[in-house]
């Protein structure tokens, strides 16, 4: 990357093949990564500063070792990343088959492709240098579907869960009143999300496309506070080789306050361990008022400490934390950074006088125009889409089938502070198949923002939304949920019943509106 730079390459070719990449001797750099965690990385590709390079694997396989992060475009412009797979010789998170259930106990055996010791009684995951690889929740997927299995819950556990290795490759975990089936596949999922596959991070013009990300340790795609991105062809997607039922441990794409347009076409998303997207701006928690136009402000989830987007000359919203309601706009004078949590933000006027401490602030300074279509999502765990952003969004030719709500409209300044709240939202010639067969949502299409009960009768959070010439293959009747809307047309959508799942809900209403003005359903 350094030669790249120095002679401003335009082009970077690797012929087909196999290349090996590890930690060893890889550019190393502090990063925080919104909604991943932060750490020390070892990264393959770091491009930092680097403008108008285009990679070509020429369809070349990048297989990494260990805990480092594939590719990192930092201050970059114009980037083009084409034609290559990426893949990991060993998983950061874990696989077996279920063997046997009792009531007390699960016994588990793992293939070689995912080595593991039993130490002082318990279960720990390993590669080949014996590096450990940390797992922090169990979920069991279907082996015939190849999805998570039908209501799978997940399994939040620690470490050390007693375990005796009963044979070789068997293991039989001390876990009582555990739900699972012989034959299944029992998932350890990872810890920690420390290697995304691709980090565009500061970034302008970006472009991903025939790329197959099989597996990485984190997100697929994250940006964060970047302008216009374009996926075309991205496919994360466990190896067709490998015989795995996860892909990647964290959501297959991932978006925080990005602007200009997000474009993602002709793209698959299947079996990673969350949501297929989240597009999404953040919300800062106000702590204290320090003087009539300055605040403390504090970046509340651990999983955003260290990201700045708090800037002299940028636009606020000032947002009643509860129900999300915002009040004022202010523009910003002056920062000081304190660390990673805690900023002080000088404004150029006074702030209003209903301004309490638990309320949040949030950059009005653009929102990314956004384009999904012709894409699958499916087979993975939660929902498919998280739509936030307050520009135009459509989403259109897509086929969903997620366990849980397929699209989902989120945010909140209480939990994830993640800024949402859609205004132009179009969903259009979708086909909804047989969603919600898991325990991630109580629609096809659901709200699930994060306003508190009292305060939803006066908060129009989402607005704008159509819905329609859609198909929805339901097993269950429920299609859409929502609350404090203000605009939703749902038109000329096709429902059929399916009989693909055991019925559910069976008495539950197609359609749950509640505090929402202006809705209009239209049922064919």
């Amino acid at each position: 990357m350094e030669q790249c730079r120095k002679v401003k390459a335009r082009k970077l070719v690797f012929p087909k093949g196999r290349y090996d990449f590890r930690p060893d001797r890889a550019s190393e750099k502090y990063m925080y990564v919104s909604n991943n965690d932060e750490s020390l990385k070892r990264i393959a590709f770091l491009l930092s500063g680097i403008e108008n390079l285009e990679i070509d694997g020429q369809g070349s396989e990048l297989i990494f070792h260990g805990f480092i992060a594939p590719f990192v475009l930092d201050h970059s412009k114009n980037i083009t990343l084409k034609n290559f797979s990426m893949d990991w010789t060993r998983t950061f998170h874990s696989e077996g088959v279920i063997l046997d259930v009792k009531d007390d106990s699960i016994d588990v055996f793992f293939s070689e492709k995912f080595p593991y010791r039993i130490e002082n009684g318990t279960l720990v995951f390993i590669d080949s240098d014996k590096i450990v690889y940390p797992f922090g929740s169990w979920l069991e997927f279907d082996s015939k579907k190849r999805e998570t299995a039908y209501q799978a819950q997940d399994y939040g556990t620690r470490q050390n869960i007693p375990a005796q290795e009963i044979g070789k490759g068997r293991v039989r975990l001390m876990r009582p009143k555990l739900k699972a089936t012989v034959g299944n596949v029992f998932v350890f999922g990872a810890a920690h999300r420390l290697c995304p596959g691709i980090t565009i991070s500061d970034s302008i013009d970006t472009k991903i496309t025939g790329v197959n990300i099989y597996h990485c340790g984190g997100m697929g795609v994250i940006a964060q506070r970047s302008r216009n991105i374009e996926l075309d062809q991205v496919k994360v997607t466990p190896s067709p080789d490998s015989g795995r039922v996860v892909s990647i441990t964290a959501d297959a794409t991932h978006f925080v306050n990005c602007t200009g347009k997000i474009i993602m076409s002709n793209c698959l998303f299947e079996n990673q361990k969350d949501d297929a997207t989240n597009i999404h701006g953040i919300y800062a928690r106000v702590i204290k008022q320090l003087a009539p136009n300055e605040i403390e402000v504090k970046l509340v989830h651990p999983q955003q400490h260290g990201f700045d987007f708090i800037k002299p000359g940028i636009k606020l919203e000032l947002v009643h934390g509860p129900s999300v309601i915002t009040y004022g706009e202010v523009v910003v004078k002056s920062v000081l950074r304190l660390n990673k949590e805690f900023t002080r933000v000088v404004f150029k006027a006074d702030l209003p006088k209903e301004l309490v401490e638990g309320d949040a602030v949030a950059s009005m300074d653009g929102y990314p125009e956004v384009n999904i279509n012709h894409c699958i999502i499916r087979n993975n765990r939660a929902r498919g889409i998280l739509l936030g952003s307050r520009a135009r969004m459509v989403i259109e030719d897509n086929t969903f089938h997620t366990p849980g709500a397929a699209i989902l409209f989120e945010g909140d300044a209480r939990y994830w502070y993640e800024q949402a709240g859609v205004r132009d939202c179009i969903i259009r010639r979708n086909v909804f198949d047989n969603c919600n067969f898991g325990v991630w949502g109580n629609s096809c299409i659901q709200v699930g923002s994060g306003i508190d009960k009292s305060c939803r009768a006066n908060s129009r959070y989402n607005r704008g939304i159509v819905i329609e010439d859609n198909t929805f293959k339901i097993f269950d009747p429920r299609i859409l949920n929502i609350y404090s809307v203000d605009g939703l047309i749902f038109r000329n959508n096709k429902i059929e019943n399916s009989s693909s799942y055991p019925e559910q809900h069976k008495d539950a209403k197609a359609f749950e509106i509640t505090d929402s003005d202006n809705v209009k359903i239209e049922e064919k």
